[in-house]
C-alpha cells in the first residue's frame, strides 16, 4: 500500500481549537480525557483513537473530512454550528464539489492511520451524496477506542467485513464479525470494534449522513 500523505492531523485539531477561543484544559475536560493527551494529539507525538477523533470533532463542530484532507487550507470549513454534531466525514471541507473517483487505485487512497491500531482508507467520494465509503484496517489488538470505552455518532454505519475477525459491541450485545458478515445499525448506539485475533480485520465501510 502507498497511501496520499498523512495530513497534520494535530495542527489542524490546535488550529481549530484556537479559533474559537478554547484552552487545551477545556478541550479536553469536554472531551473526557487528559490534557496531556491532548498536547500529544496536537503536536503530533501521538495520534487519537477512533472515539477520541470523533470527540474532539464533535466538540470543535468540525467534521472529520476537515482533518482528513491533505489539501483543505483551513480545519474551519465547513464547520458545523456549536452544539451540533457533525457527521462522520461529513460534506468535504475545502471544496464541496470535489469528485474522488470514479476509479481510485490501490495506490492513491488518502490514508489516515489512528491510535489503538486502527487504518481508515478513503475509497472515493461523489460530490452530493452524503456517504462516506472507507476501507478499514483493524491491526491485530486494534480497537476503535483505546480506553476500552464505547462510541456514538450521528449517521447510520454499514460495514462488510471481507478478512480476519471483529468483536463488535453494540449496546449491551456482543457480535463476532467474520469474512463475509455485514453489519448495520445507527451510530447513535453506542458501539466499539476491536480485533482479538492473530491477523488484521479489514472491511469496507459505510457511513451514511444525520438520521432524522
Amino acid at each position: 500500500m502507498s497511501p496520499a500523505v498523512v495530513p497534520p492531523v494535530g495542527a489542524r485539531i490546535r488550529q481549530a481549537r484556537q479559533e474559537r477561543g478554547m484552552s487545551l484544559r477545556a478541550l479536553a475536560r469536554e472531551v473526557g480525557v487528559s490534557a496531556s493527551l491532548v498536547s500529544q494529539i496536537e503536536t503530533g507525538k501521538s495520534q487519537p483513537s477512533v472515539s477520541t477523533l470523533y470527540a474532539i470533532t464533535t466538540v470543535l463542530g468540525i467534521s472529520v473530512e476537515s482533518l482528513f484532507d491533505a489539501r483543505a487550507s483551513s480545519p474551519m470549513a465547513g464547520v458545523n454550528p456549536p452544539g451540533t454534531v457533525p457527521p462522520a466525514l461529513a460534506a468535504f471541507a475545502a471544496d464541496p464539489g470535489r469528485r474522488i473517483g470514479p476509479l481510485v487505485g490501490a495506490g492513491e487512497r488518502e490514508t489516515l492511520e489512528l491510535d489503538s491500531g486502527v487504518v481508515w482508507e478513503r475509497l472515493g467520494r461523489v460530490p452530493g451524496a452524503d456517504v462516506d465509503f472507507l476501507l478499514v484496517t483493524y491491526r491485530p489488538g486494534g480497537s476503535s477506542s483505546g480506553s476500552g470505552g464505547l462510541m456514538r455518532h450521528t449517521g447510520t454505519e454499514y460495514g462488510y467485513l471481507t478478512s480476519g475477525e471483529l468483536i463488535l459491541t453494540l449496546g449491551f450485545d456482543e457480535y463476532t464479525v467474520r469474512p463475509g458478515d455485514a453489519v448495520s445499525f445507527e451510530s447513535t448506539t453506542p458501539h466499539r470494534y476491536r480485533n482479538d485475533g492473530e491477523v488484521p480485520a479489514v472491511g469496507v465501510w459505510f457511513v451514511s449522513g444525520d438520521v432524522q
